[in-house]
């Protein structure tokens, strides 16, 4: 018997999945058919997703709100999009656009023409999109550094025995790595706090 599933997916970072979850129950999905999952969709190696895949038989539908909850990478939703639809023999739809249902078997080769053009337009898009959030990202870190906005941890602050360590290896007293066990850091910090002194 053919099964009705619901994969909704949220980024930890959102930690909300409300509104897909409110669409997939007014679509008549039932809890226990719902899959839902934390994880960013930057790539498919997604446990929930997984065993998602391994439950879709031939006949199933697979429900998700938008396109973009498959992942957001051009190349791999479509792939998963024909992994599902042919491999699996899984019906999708996608609730955002109803032209993205692939149940209807009376569509004929126009309509079917349409459905995978604004399959593909969609993929690219949520692709573009994120490319252009880490373009955005990119350019207002420069624009930050630009002025003088400082990254990162703080430098660490050299230990008040700094000198007597410094001055006991260089008149080698101690070896670099116990210069650096009695500061309590590694030797190669210690090593660049050394050079940097010498300078």
């Amino acid at each position: 018997m053919a099964k009705l599933y619901g994969y909704a997916r949220c980024s930890t970072r959102e930690q909300n999945a409300d509104r897909q979850l409110v669409a997939m129950r007014g679509f008549g999905l039932t809890e226990s058919n719902i899959l839902l999952e934390k994880q960013s969709g930057k790539d498919f190696k997604r446990p929930v997703y997984i065993r998602l895949l391994k439950k879709l038989k031939p006949g199933d539908t697979l429900v998700i709100k938008s396109i973009d909850r498959l992942g957001r990478d051009y190349g791999e939703i479509l792939e998963q999009w024909r992994v599902i639809t042919k491999e699996k023999e899984t019906s999708i739809v996608v609730l955002d656009i109803p032209l993205l249902d692939t149940r209807r078997k009376d569509r004929d080769l126009t309509g079917t023409f349409i459905a995978d053009l604004v399959l593909q337009i969609l993929s690219y898009v949520a692709q573009q999109e994120r490319e252009l959030i880490h373009q955005r990202q990119a350019e207002g870190i420069a624009a930050a550094r630009a002025r003088g906005v400082k990254f990162g941890r703080p430098p660490m602050q050299k230990p008040e025995m700094f000198h007597e360590v410094l001055s006991a290896w260089e008149h080698k007293k101690i070896s670099m790595r116990e210069a650096g066990r009695l500061l309590g850091i590694s030797y190669k910090t210690f090593q660049s706090w050394a050079g940097f002194q010498s300078n």
